[in-house]
């Protein structure tokens, strides 16, 4: 495919690599088994990397140094954006491209476990970034409708409502699994067979496993080889996780698609039968299968699903992995997802709210926002507070959250309230509230406590078929 073409303005270059994108796609879907020989010039050219620059400057990540030390602003201020892609572009090209080791970030887990983050330098992220726009489209022709995470056009929310349409059907015993240490046990032999399933151009396989082996420089300073694994943090590591966790997908989606489970009436017959059906619906590595039939059938399927991680070097998490009824109830996605009886009549339905966890997060964050000795005046509080506060909302707004949104507008109204009575202790009450409290909401340089009561809570609309973003524009060209 002919590439050679000067730098672009943003609009210019956003429209060239759809166009490109979605012929790959279209490729990739008309003949399952395509082989793609030639995508290195497009990882190369100057309207891929314009736009990857664009995702890697425009991400809060992009504030973020790496090794290196070097920020998006830093490449803005100290270099220009289009002598900084020149350079990566001829140095990709020459074949002297080598990643740096990703600097190692640890994240404090409930229960006192950390989760490694791995932060790429900017060179790094450009680089992954460029790959993914070629990737993407041509692995996204292959990925089955029951995967939902770091996929484009879908979202957890598309998940939970899958989850609520088919246990509200019948599939009433839930296989609840994780996959321990997922991001960090991906066998790299396998990953990279996947791969070759569809890439056969040697200078992409070469880059994206060289990434794979980049190694991690750890908080103490110490250099680490990865022998398996895909950091969490690079650009590129969703779309690999996704690629190495479509060997479940294959295995127990596609039951889903054969002639065993393909249409209603197929499903109808097996349970007459007394066999099961199931459905498969996966977040990244975290996942259930819905069945109908007995807990026996759910039971069996662990099983299953470890053969079939088993060659992707990947194994369940035990403590995470149980099978449960829908009126017992679980957590996928900080939801709570459970059947009760609606009040007042004989009828049971399905519901999802946030979970205890999550909300537990959500106040401890408040918690943490206004300790006494924080470093903030009450605009700068309020703008943080507000900001956690209707994130955590808009999130849970799909489901039934109402009562929890009370909640935690009245936690957060006094957190913020007893802060300013700890910064102002020779004022009353009466004081306060005229100062800082106009009818008793904290308010501060025209900046009001957000109240999360006040956020519109619906269901959210079922969309069975997600296409991608590229199919569509296939459809409507």
């Amino acid at each position: 495919m002919k590439t050679d073409v000067p730098w672009m303005v943003s609009e210019d270059a956003v429209s060239r690599v759809l166009e490109i994108q979605a012929k790959l796609h279209r490729w990739a879907a008309r003949d399952a088994s395509a082989r793609f020989d030639d995508l290195f010039n497009l990882v190369v050219d100057p309207a891929f990397l314009a736009v990857a620059w664009g995702r890697v400057s425009g991400n809060t990540g992009g504030r973020t140094a790496g090794v290196d030390g070097w920020s998006a602003r830093h490449v803005e201020a100290h270099y220009g954006v289009e002598p900084f892609l020149s350079t990566i572009r001829e140095v990709v090209r020459s074949g002297q491209f080598r990643p740096r080791p990703v600097r190692e970030r640890l994240i404090p887990k409930p229960g006192g476990k950390k989760r490694r983050l791995g932060i790429p330098t900017i060179v790094d992220r450009v680089v992954q970034a460029a790959l993914k726009l070629v990737l993407e489209p041509i692995f996204e022709a292959d990925f089955h409708p029951c995967s939902f995470g770091f996929r484009p056009g879908r979202r957890a929310q598309d998940a939970i409502a899958e989850i609520h349409f088919f246990t509200s059907r019948a599939y009433e015993w839930v296989l609840e699994a994780d996959i321990e240490a997922c991001f960090d046990s991906i066998d790299h032999t396998a990953l990279m067979d996947r791969v070759r399933t569809r890439v056969g151009d040697k200078r992409v396989l070469a880059l994206v496993k060289a990434f794979l082996k980049a190694g991690v420089l750890t908080e103490t300073g110490d250099r680490e080889a990865t022998i398996t694994g895909t950091p969490q943090g690079g650009i590129l590591s969703p779309l690999l996780a996704n690629i190495a966790l479509s060997i479940l997908d294959d295995h127990i989606h596609g039951y889903w698609q054969s002639t065993a489970m393909s249409t209603e009436s197929r499903r109808q017959k097996r349970r007459l039968k007394g066999l099961p059906n199931w459905r498969l619906v996966r977040y990244a590595d975290d996942f259930v299968i819905l069945v109908t039939g007995t807990r026996e059938h759910a039971e069996q399927l662990r099983d299953e699903v470890a053969v079939a991680l088993a060659p992707m070097g990947l194994r369940l998490s035990p403590a995470k992995t149980a099978v449960v009824h829908i009126d017992e109830g679980f957590d996928f996605l900080d939801f709570r997802i459970q059947r009760h009886r609606k009040r007042g009549t004989n009828k049971s339905y399905v519901y999802t709210y946030p979970a205890k966890k999550a909300l537990k997060a959500a106040t401890a964050k408040a918690r943490t926002l206004t300790r006494r000795n924080a470093s903030h005046d009450l605009a700068g509080l309020l703008r943080r507070v507000n900001a956690t506060t209707r994130e955590w909302a808009n999130y849970f707004k799909y489901g039934v959250s109402k009562a929890t949104f009370n909640y935690l507008g009245h936690f957060t109204w006094q957190r913020v309230a007893y802060w300013i009575r700890k910064q102002h202790p020779g004022l009353t009450w009466k004081a306060l509230r005229r100062r800082y409290m106009p009818g008793w909401v904290p308010t501060a340089d025209g900046i009001t406590l957000f109240n999360p009561a006040s956020t519109t809570v619906s269901r959210y609309r079922y969309r069975g078929k997600i296409p991608t973003p590229w199919a569509a524009r296939n459809a409507n060209t």
